[in-house]
């Protein structure tokens, strides 16, 4: 039969069952996306803690290299 010659029983039926589909679809990816974001922003935050990180080191080590100049240059 096509679907010209289908029961509109039938094709309700089968347009819902696309739309259940559709549906689960949807909420599937709508969750991955939540999921996403939620990785995206501790993402986001560590990345922050370790610039934080990173520029205190360097400062750290700059501050030593200055001391140590500041030792060789005065002895």
């Amino acid at each position: 039969m096509s679907t010209a010659e289908q029961d509109p029983a039938t094709e309700l039926q089968e347009l819902e069952a696309k739309l259940d589909a559709l549906l689960a679809q949807y909420n599937l990816l709508k969750n991955e996306n939540s999921s996403l974001k939620v990785k995206q922003e501790a993402l986001v935050k560590e990345k922050a803690k370790l610039l934080e990180k990173t520029t205190l080191a360097r400062t750290r080590v700059e501050a030593m290299i200055t001391r140590l100049k500041a030792m060789e240059h005065g002895s």
